[in-house]
């Protein structure tokens, strides 16, 4: 066993940062390392079949992360994306491929209707690994894709329900399965007891979570948080596992109750390298099951299945992404990221074998094609960023801790146009500046001109660190990722409590959290440039310029003062709807008894300038008599 481990690790030591290097990224280096050692290459290793289903586990770990970076109100937001985007993506590739399969193929409705259903989903542990790395999960495609693996692998379930339906003779009887203890009461028992775990795992992350984690962390034992935490995520996928139902989706579900706890930062730092390590073993794994004597036998045939595959997955992609209205870029990149086989294929292609509704050799080149398409996968993101996405960020790894140099006055996360700004500023006054940004290109552009800039992740608790957190004055977030703006505040704050804070405020909505969360200060970065071209707009209609600037001032002020004001309302529409009503009317009147004022100042003035034009003529008179 340590034999094996040694050469698993050996081979993803070798493979992914020739990979990486060669700009192919990490998970195709993961999957060469598998090809590489597998049975049919160097035959390092044997049957995947038992390393795969511990494997596995790393895509359960990279849906609870997952979870934890969607609070609630942001998955509600996801609601019609995952449900409609989602739910025509399942259907409609199924209807294909089945479609395909009966009438083109000449397969059995059933088997049809079957392989329709596998084909449909994509690779959960591929799509969301590429993207991250990459940066694009954030981006349109990056969010709606996300929502359609969302959607597959709740899918999942009610398709291992419905495959024993599709067996071809009654007298099959499907062996047991000894890890669902539910199976054998009546249906609606099974879904009763499902509602009540699913419920009991919501009460336990919003009420009971926080005060367990407060006593773990009152040991001050980093390695028994981890501990915790490595439990808490097999916990829930051990008993979602037992009343049959998905341990990814029941493992996402926590992460998305705990999403809102103070902790969940710590959880992200302490699950991250065990999910990272265990996908690289399923990428290893996947690599390893392909089998080419099968391949090579039927070239031909699955050269030109994967590609049938690919194409009317990413044909059916592509017209979702138009009816969804997505922008050109975001089209394609939704649909090269999809449009291949995923991993639960081989649990429901288990299962059909045990039924008998796919053959042995059409459950082989079912299996052999799912994963050369997940082998391609990467490979096609590759083509969507060297020919067709020109912005790209070069891939570069972080520095080091110890590369970086600490300051006591000032940390600036995020050297862009607005970091830069306020950079320049406090340098001049003589301040020294710890200057951490996360994008490479940047990092090129501003060190070519001389300024001392570091490569990383301000929400990187141990780069902050290294940056001086604990003994600078100042943390100043100009970044322009609204997320990640409030995540490195949390972290600041929790943290470091003697640093202040100024930050980046992308909108209002954004200024609300931020205040939420006890920033110290911040701007909304088009606040100020809109305000000075809504006067310029009032000079240019006709209005005094001394007016005009004063109507800016005075909208300031009560703008400021409504922000703060309505910010505990933030979130109860209803309320919220009435009580800005209510400042913009308040606003009106504030300008109108202003513009009535400087009438009356104007009309005083004018009628003492009278007087005195009057007088000045009596006095010249008088002069000019004498």
């Amino acid at each position: 066993m340590i034999e094996i481990a040694l050469i698993y690790l050996a081979a993803a030591i070798v493979a992914v940062p020739i990979a990486k290097r060669l700009g192919l990224g990490s998970v195709l280096g993961y999957l060469l390392a598998g090809i590489l050692i597998g049975p049919f290459a160097l035959a390092l290793v044997g049957d995947q079949t038992d390393v795969m289903h511990f494997a596995e586990f790393g895509v359960v770990m990279m849906l609870f992360l997952v979870g934890l970076e969607l609070q609630p109100s942001r998955l509600w937001k996801l609601k019609n994306s995952i449900i409609g985007l989602g739910g025509l993506q399942v259907v409609l590739t199924s209807a294909v491929f089945f479609v395909i399969g009966h009438y083109a193929l000449a397969l059995r409705w059933e088997t049809a209707l079957a392989i329709g259903l596998m084909l449909a989903l994509s690779s959960t542990a591929i799509v969301l690994q590429t993207l991250t790395e990459k940066g694009w999960i954030k981006q349109d495609a990056g969010q709606n894709a996300f929502s359609v693996l969302l959607f597959q692998d709740i899918a999942v379930i009610p398709i291992l329900a419905l495959l024993p339906l599709l067996a071809f003779s009654d007298t099959i009887s499907v062996a047991t399965d000894h890890n669902n203890l539910i199976e054998h009461y009546p249906v609606y028992g099974q879904v009763l007891i499902s509602f009540i775990v699913i419920a009991a795992i919501i009460i336990a992350g919003r009420y009971i979570s926080a005060p367990l984690f407060r006593y773990i962390a009152e040991t001050r034992l980093r390695e028994l948080f981890t501990l915790l935490a490595l439990f808490l995520v097999i916990a829930i996928a051990v008993i979602m596992q037992k009343i049959g139902l998905s341990p990814a989706l029941g493992t996402f579900l926590a992460g998305v109750v705990l999403a809102d706890n103070e902790f969940r930062h710590e959880l992200e730092v302490d699950i991250e390298p065990f999910k990272g390590l265990l996908l690289g073993l399923f990428f290893i794994t996947v690599g390893a099951s392909i089998d080419f004597p099968l391949l090579f036998e039927n070239l031909s045939l699955v050269i030109m299945l994967v590609a049938g595959l690919i194409v009317v997955k990413a044909l059916v992609l592509y017209l979702l992404a138009v009816l969804f209205n997505m922008k050109s870029k975001q089209k394609l990149l939704f649909t090269l990221a999809l449009a291949q086989g995923g991993e639960f294929a081989f649990v429901l292609l288990s299962l059909t074998s045990t039924l008998q509704i796919l053959s042995p050799e059409q459950s082989k080149i079912t299996t052999l094609v799912v994963a050369i398409s997940m082998l391609m996968a990467p490979l096609l993101l590759i083509v969507y960023d060297k020919f067709f996405n020109k912005n790209t960020q070069a891939n570069q790894a972080y520095d080091h801790p110890e590369q970086m140099e600490a300051t006591k006055n000032v940390i600036i996360a995020g050297y862009g146009r607005f970091g830069q700004i306020v950079g320049r500023l406090l340098s001049a006054q003589g301040y020294h500046l710890s200057i951490l940004d996360h994008s490479s290109s940047q990092i090129d552009l501003v060190r070519r001109f001389g300024n001392k800039v570091f490569y990383g992740d301000a929400a990187n608790r141990d780069l902050l660190a290294a940056a001086g957190a604990n003994e600078a004055k100042l943390l100043v977030i100009a970044i322009d990722d609204a997320d990640k703006i409030l995540k490195i505040a949390e972290l600041a704050k929790k943290h470091y409590p003697q640093l202040k804070i100024v930050a980046r405020a992308i909108d209002r909505r954004h200024a609300y959290e931020l205040l939420h969360i006890g920033v110290t200060s911040f701007e909304r970065e088009t606040f100020h440039s809109a305000l000075h071209l809504a006067v310029e707009a009032l000079t240019l209609l006709g209005n005094n310029r001394d007016d005009a600037e004063r109507a800016g001032q005075l909208f300031s002020a009560h703008d400021q003062e409504s922000l703060h004001k309505l910010a505990h309302l933030w979130g109860d529409d209803r309320s919220y709807g009435v009580a800005v009503k209510q400042r913009l009317d308040d606003l009106k009147q504030v300008l109108n008894a202003d513009k009535q004022q400087q009438e009356k100042l104007d009309t005083c003035s004018g009628s003492a300038n009278q007087a005195a034009e009057k007088q000045d003529a009596h006095i010249n008179k008088e002069i000019k008599d004498a």
